[in-house]
This record gives C-alpha cells, sequence and structure tokens, in this order.
C-alpha cells in the first residue's frame, strides 16, 4: 500500500511511520525541511510543505491507498484554533476528493461527539462532520482518550505548590499513549473489512488521586496530593503562568467536561474491548525523567 502520513515527526507519526515502512511505501509530511533527512532515514519518503496549502496535499495524497490525518496542536501559535482546525480540516477534505484516496484515518479525539463546551476538541468535532460528508471513502475517526504527557503540565504545579490542582479528577480519568495509538492506527490504516467508523483508544483509567500518587512514588513525593479546584480557580492558575486568557478559558470548559462526565460519555458506551499496553506505572517512568 502507498501510505501518506501527517504529523511529521511527532509523538505519534514517528511511531506509526516505524510500523508501516516495513510492509508499506510511507510519505510522511512535514512543514520542516530540517526534518527531512530524518524522514528519509526512516525508510520513508519526504513530502515538505504546509497544511494550509491545498495544492500541496493534493499532489501528495495523488495515488495513496490510505492516509492519516491529524491537525497539529498549535493553540500557542495561532490566533483562533478552531478556525485553524476549520482550515485544515477543508483542505483535507479538498485533496480527499481531488485525488480520490479511498482509506482515511482521522485522528480525532474523545468527546469530539459534542458539538459545545470541550474547548480545542470542538475542532476535532468539526473535522468529523467535514470528513463525514465526503461520498465514496473509507474512514475511521480516531478517538483516543486523554494523553499521558498531557500530565507533564502539572510539573511547575507540583514543584510550586507541592500538589497536583485541577478542576477534575474525583472520578476516573482515561489516559493512554501515543504508542498504543500508534499501534492502534497501524491496524485500522491497512484494513479493508471489518472497518469502524469510530474507535477508541485507551490505555488506563485512573482517578485523580491514584495519579498523584503513582507519578509521587515515581518523582520521590509518595504522598503526593491532587486537589479539585473550582473552574474559576483553574483559570486563574493558568493564566498567573503565562497562559494567554482564551487558551485557559479553552483548558477550563475541556477540563470541566471530564469532570462532570460529558466528555466521557460516549467513550462508556463504545469503550475498547482491550485497553492499550502501556499503564499509568509506565508512563510516570518517563514523567521522573526530567522532572
Amino acid at each position: 500500500m502507498k501510505i501518506v502520513l501527517t504529523g511529521s515527526l511527532g509523538h505519534i507519526s514517528k511511531l506509526l511511520a516505524k510500523k508501516l515502512i516495513k510492509d508499506h511505501d510511507v510519505t510522511v509530511i512535514s512543514s520542516s525541511e530540517e526534518r527531512k533527512k530524518e524522514i528519509e532515514n526512516l525508510g520513508a519518503s519526504a513530502a515538505i510543505g504546509s497544511l494550509k496549502d491545498a495544492d500541496f496535499l493534493t499532489e501528495t495524497f495523488k495515488g495513496a491507498d490510505a492516509v492519516y490525518c491529524m491537525i497539529p496542536p498549535n493553540y500557542f501559535t495561532e490566533p483562533n484554533i478552531l478556525l485553524f482546525y476549520r482550515k485544515i480540516g477543508s483542505n483535507y477534505c479538498e485533496a480527499i476528493q481531488r485525488t480520490g484516496v479511498k482509506r482515511v484515518i482521522h485522528l480525532s479525539s474523545f468527546g469530539a461527539h459534542l458539538d459545545k463546551d470541550t474547548g480545542p476538541i470542538l475542532g476535532s468535532h468539526a473535522i468529523e462532520h467535514m470528513l463525514d460528508q465526503l461520498p465514496e471513502i473509507v474512514l475511521t475517526h480516531m478517538r483516543p482518550t486523554s494523553f499521558y504527557y498531557n500530565l507533564n503540565s502539572f510539573k511547575e504545579t507540583i514543584k510550586a505548590q507541592g500538589a497536583i490542582l485541577a478542576n477534575y479528577g474525583d472520578d476516573k480519568v482515561p489516559m493512554v499513549s501515543t504508542k498504543d495509538i500508534a499501534d492502534a492506527v497501524a491496524e485500522e490504516i491497512v484494513k479493508t473489512a471489518d472497518v469502524e467508523k469510530y474507535r477508541y483508544v485507551s490505555s488506563d483509567e485512573r482517578t485523580g488521586q491514584e495519579i498523584a500518587t503513582v507519578l509521587g512514588k515515581a518523582i520521590g513525593k509518595p504522598n503526593l496530593k491532587w486537589k479539585v479546584i473550582s473552574d474559576e480557580d483553574m483559570q486563574q492558575g493558568m493564566e498567573a503562568g503565562g497562559m494567554p486568557e482564551h487558551i485557559a478559558t479553552s483548558l477550563v470548559d475541556l477540563y470541566a467536561s471530564i469532570r462532570t462526565g460529558k466528555l466521557t460519555e460516549e467513550y462508556e458506551r463504545q469503550k475498547p474491548q482491550k485497553m492499550g499496553k502501556i499503564k499509568l506505572e509506565d508512563f510516570a517512568k518517563e514523567f521522573a525523567q526530567d522532572f
């Protein structure tokens, strides 16, 4: 198969490329010329250009049997993240239609079934809807749960206040390793039968305090606490740490939807039969390395 991957050599795409190049003709799209040699050293072809350029995407998608479409998480560089999502999503749709690609894997998110109050995940909701309108494609929306590496954002709070502070965490939080996502995408992208429209991917489920206990043990703070705070305090804390107000508001909305259970409601109905291999204790080792 000829497969095109977006995401350059990011957390998922690099692992995915390594898995697929053994048996397939793989092209990796990157916006960085500096990545070209590294991509080629993996055994893949490099396509250097911008996802904002529909003509570039169209040229790169030509002849592909399958494409993996993701949106770079440019939260701090894009003035309007939802418009950014829609622009890239529109370009993907145009390139897919113009080239006749049949198999499409879209990296979405749990909670993408919701049309409000989920912060940046509203972008995934919008792109799912766009891709759903395309005729004659075999489409799977990958809906991973919260990435383990999002927990890295709590490091400074742990150092400064000796605790994890968040506006969610009383109930279990489903989390996922990028390695398990790459495994799931690698399985799906080559499927020709029994294709799922939505595939949820998760590695582990823990309450906030269980997360704090595991991470605390790994960093030498076995009594580390997870404290559930108000949305207002969460917003103020993020802004005090230098986060732009609109991004802080978006993330507070996202975390609040975890607390209310709205974000996970569809995940609970379509939970994967088998969880991923990488557990929280495995991630904790990475978390502790540069703490």
